[in-house]
């Protein structure tokens, strides 16, 4: 008969051990988002994938907050993250520390996912834009390249914290 694992079964790594841990050269950069659920949900799958660091820009949220940790349930405890008033300073530290930018919008010079190459030897920032509006047009300039993800139905975006999801597995498995 099949059994749920218990917590204790997961054997997780704690907090302590997490921030010790190699993560994957990746970082997700979380551009005036509005909604909390959606920042609690990036820190926890963050936390899952092993990612980098989570920087928030402009009006997103910031932890502490109760209706944050509803949905990342600690991980704002054990993924780094930094605030960034200005989401074009923060592409410009990271491309000059050597990341490749990515923006993760359906614009006219936008490719699908299933079709890029994620290159091991290369570090990269995701940026996941507002719930209405998008990554702000002011970014769009510094992006090296700009990716989607296929759709087939009759809605034209996902919630940015399905898409976050998505492309942090997607950049996980090729980074690990």
């Amino acid at each position: 008969m099949v059994q749920k694992l218990k917590l204790e079964e997961l054997n997780r790594i704690d907090v302590e051990t997490f921030k010790k841990v190699e993560k994957i050269p990746l970082v997700i950069i979380l551009d005036n988002l509005r909604s909390m659920h959606n920042v609690g949900a990036s820190f926890r799958t963050a936390d899952a994938f092993l990612i980098e660091k989570i920087i928030l820009c402009g009006i997103t949220p910031q932890p502490p907050h109760r209706e944050i940790h509803k949905a990342a349930l600690g991980a704002t405890e054990s993924v780094d993250w930094s605030h960034e008033s200005d989401i074009n300073t923060a592409i410009s530290d990271y491309k000059n520390r050597g990341y490749e930018i990515i923006g993760i919008e359906q614009t006219t010079n936008s490719m699908m996912i299933t079709d890029f190459s994620i290159d091991r030897s290369k570090k990269y920032a995701l940026i996941l834009g507002n719930e209405v509006e998008g990554i702000s047009d002011e970014a769009l300039p510094h992006i090296d390249t700009f990716l989607e993800i296929p759709q087939l139905g009759t809605k034209h975006s996902l919630n940015v914290s399905v898409c976050g999801g998505i492309v942090m597995w997607e950049f996980a498995k090729a980074l690990k």
